[in-house]
């Protein structure tokens, strides 16, 4: 049964000398076996309730080969809808029986298992979708770029926006000297809209019974082993660190995505959080994040804040009397104009609107390539088929998320955290360098 690799001490520290290959992710792709234009694709998918549902639809142009979903009833709308799709309880048993036949592989589970399940698939070579955050750790999130550039397949993560119009607009009105210098970004969520600051179940009284429909040890997979409770699902995980990212996982790779590409950000040099209720099980009911990244060039140094909890940024003074900033969105200063991006970038208008108006004249054209109708999994199909690489990638979504879930780093430290990206190090508080990774439970590799 094909299982990741054991991690080791070497190959971890030795992870980071791989980032420049990472980001240098080839322009050029493996085809599937057969992957012309016209074939379609032998798809299997991991995770096919919730979000999975969402996946399969993505990918019903394509063959359906398999499904692998560990709780019935979340699955069951795909089952009935795809009755004679074979169905797995283990994604490993899947791979080993019907690895052959399979071209590509989403991911659409928890986020404590997208490392493992994705690892698995790009092993065997296959193409690979994982939903956002990429990984659970800064350092799977950098793995997985690693492998996806040494197997050369075609990989996307699942931030709808990046293929999105807003996102274009954005990065060719920065480049066309529209919006000046950028030093100041602002984005915020209204997550969690699930319990975090969580202290654990109480079991002393009653020992909850795992249903029938859950396979609650392959929910499990590679967290530590637990007494089941109902309290975990179907979606109350993401507030555990054990099994999800919090807010800022959940949201900062939608939130954050174009700026940082549009910007060609990079690595922050340091991160500083602040929080209310965090544990050490769960993460906190609000936060702010303070992200800084440093000089380029003639580029200046860029603070970028973020907040959860229904906190938020200060009306920026460009904004009209009785206006009010919209939920899950961005504020990109700039020194000639400011921007607020709404829903993952799908919209981006100058502030105030007056502004917009009297600059419509003067923008300029559109010279990136638009993905039609912003489907972000035909993006990734054709890519899968020898076509360019989609445009959230592993070499660039991995960075993303890195960047992302160093601000978790920092809230679960408490502290300031200094990056070193190139050495994979924080440097100012080396205790805090062992939250960039996790135990793996035994039996389950990694």
């Amino acid at each position: 049964m094909p299982v990741p690799r054991p991690v080791s001490r070497r190959r971890f520290l030795g992870a980071a000398s791989s980032v420049t290959a990472a980001l240098a992710f080839p322009a050029l792709l493996r085809s599937a076996p057969g992957g012309s234009p016209g074939q379609r694709l032998n798809v299997a998918c991991v995770g096919v309730g919730g979000r999975g549902w969402a996946a399969v639809q993505g990918v019903s142009s394509q063959n359906l080969v398999a499904f692998a979903d560990v709780d019935d009833v979340r699955a069951a709308r795909t089952f009935r809808e795809h009755p004679d799709v074979p169905r797995f309880r283990d994604y490993r048993v899947m791979l080993e029986r019907l690895g052959k036949e399979i071209d590509a592989v989403t991911v659409s589970t928890p986020d404590h298992m997208h490392y493992p399940i994705a690892r698995a698939a790009l092993e065997l070579g296959k193409h690979v979708f994982v939903e956002k955050p990429l990984g659970h750790t800064v350092w799977e999130a950098r793995e997985l770029s690693r492998l996806a550039s040494e197997k050369r397949v075609a990989t996307q993560m699942g931030n709808q926006g990046h293929a999105a119009e807003g996102m274009r607009l954005l990065r060719e009105w920065y480049q066309a000297g529209v919006l000046g210098e950028i030093r100041e970004i602002h984005s915020w969520t209204d997550r969690p809209i699930w319990p975090q600051g969580l202290k654990g179940f109480d079991h002393s009284q009653r020992i909850p019974v795992v249903p029938e429909t859950l396979d609650w040890d392959s929910w499990l997979g590679v967290a530590a082993a637990r007494r089941y409770d109902p309290g975990y699902l179907p979606f109350n995980w993401r507030g555990f660190w054990d099994f999800g990212t919090g807010a800022l996982g959940d949201m900062g790779c939608h939130q954050m995505d174009g700026a940082f590409w549009a910007f060609d950000l990079g690595a922050p040099a340091w991160v500083e959080p602040v929080s209310a209720n965090a544990t050490e099980l769960s993460a906190p009911t609000s936060s702010i994040v303070r992200y800084g990244f440093p000089a380029r060039g003639a580029r200046p140094a860029v603070q970028w804040t973020w907040y959860d909890g229904n906190l938020g940024p200060p009306l920026p003074p460009e904004l009209e009397e009785g206006r009010t900033l919209p939920e899950n969105s961005t504020l990109i200063v700039g020194t000639r104009a400011s921007v607020i991006a709404q829903a993952n970038y799908f919209t981006v208008r100058i502030v105030p609107e007056v502004r917009m108006r009297e600059l419509a004249p003067t923008l300029p054209p559109k010279t990136i390539p638009r993905i039609p109708g912003g489907d972000h999994f035909a993006e990734w199909i054709n890519a899968c088929k020898g076509g360019p690489a989609a445009g959230s990638h592993f070499g660039y979504s991995g960075p993303l998320t890195e960047m992302v879930l160093l601000g978790n780093v920092a809230l679960r430290a408490r502290r300031r955290i200094e990056w070193d990206s190139a050495a994979f190090r924080i440097t100012n508080l080396p205790a805090a360098n062992a939250l960039l990774t996790k135990a793996y439970r035994p039996g389950w590799g990694v």
